[in-house]
């Protein structure tokens, strides 16, 4: 790990920019709070938050794209216990539900807290560095982690995706301790049930844009509630599936502005407030010849991502 390099180029000469961290800790953290969604693609609600008999403050708190609860833990350097630090943290998440939503309609209005997801709370770890048995441990906890790696040239900030286990826990909306399911009133359907139930077709079409989505090694899939989320340190597309309509809805993270759309096919899907990412251009595939049509802004997609 660490080995990204950077180089300045004049005149044809290239010249290594040597790579550090930064002085404190808390210069880090106060940089990402500042710039959380931009960076991690997270909504920032709180720093250096108490968590009472827990005995300890947690970093930052915060609500990710896909509404999910995340904790943010910082290191300046390699240091082992943050992983531990964070799922320590974790238990108080799971008993403070209504103080989290509390933050959330605090921070960003009532009409968030309705997207909180409680199925699968994230860690996110980021540090100058980790080792082997970091990445080793996060695959046998089995709890949602991700682990980034961070490093300084010059006024130049990286941040790199070192290692993600999307957890065991599967992917439904659950009610928040002390809430009761209304009688007679069914969950809504998950994505992966919608998929179940689509058409052969429908479902072999979904296999091969999975496939192309999948095909580049850093992007990794992450079943949502409404939506497959496909990602790396942020959300790149997100796909919904449509038995009715015999069609997957894909939603890229691309700027309208720079790509030509079709009535139709594709459309600008800012400030309708969509499910999946909802700041950039959506694609409805209903055919292989949609998937092939669909390729390049794919390809646009996790080209910029």
């Amino acid at each position: 790990m660490g080995s990204l390099k950077a180089f300045r180029v004049s005149g044809g000469q290239a010249t290594e920019i040597p790579g550090s961290s930064v002085a404190l800790e808390r210069q880090l953290q106060t940089l990402i709070e500042a710039n959380m969604e931009a960076m991690l693609g997270i909504r920032f609600l709180a720093s250096e938050y108490a968590t009472g008999r827990h005995r300890g403050r947690i970093d930052s708190l915060g609500l990710d794209e896909n509404g999910t609860p995340v904790i943010v833990e910082y290191k300046r350097s390699r240091d082992q216990n943050v992983v531990n630090q964070a799922l320590s943290y974790l238990s108080w998440l799971h008993d403070h539900h209504h103080e989290f939503e509390s933050l959330v309609k605090t921070r960003l209005g009532a009409a968030a807290v309705e997207s909180v997801d409680w199925s699968n709370p994230r860690l996110v770890c980021i540090a100058g560095d980790f080792t082997h048995h970091d990445t080793v441990a996060i695959e046998m906890i089995g709890r949602r982690i991700d682990l980034v790696s961070y490093r300084v040239f010059d006024d130049v900030l990286t941040l790199q995706l070192v290692a993600s286990v999307a957890g065991a826990t599967p992917p439904a909306r659950r009610k928040a301790p002390g809430m009761v399911q209304v009688a007679g009133v069914p969950s809504p359907k998950s994505v992966q049930q919608y998929l179940e139930e689509s058409p052969q077709a429908l479902q072999e079409l979904f296999a091969d844009l999975n496939d192309v989505l999948l095909s580049h090694d850093d992007v990794r899939v992450e079943p949502q509630l409404h939506y497959f989320a496909y990602r790396r340190i942020k959300n790149v597309a997100t796909v919904r599936v449509q038995p009715r309509n015999r069609m997957l809805v894909v939603n890229l993270k691309l700027d309208p502005d720079t790509v030509e759309l079709h009535e139709g096919f594709s459309r600008d899907v800012r400030g309708l407030g969509c499910l999946g990412i909802r700041d950039g251009v959506e694609v409805r595939i209903s055919s292989r010849g949609d998937l092939a049509r669909a390729g390049g802004l794919i390809e646009q997609t996790i080209a910029a991502g």
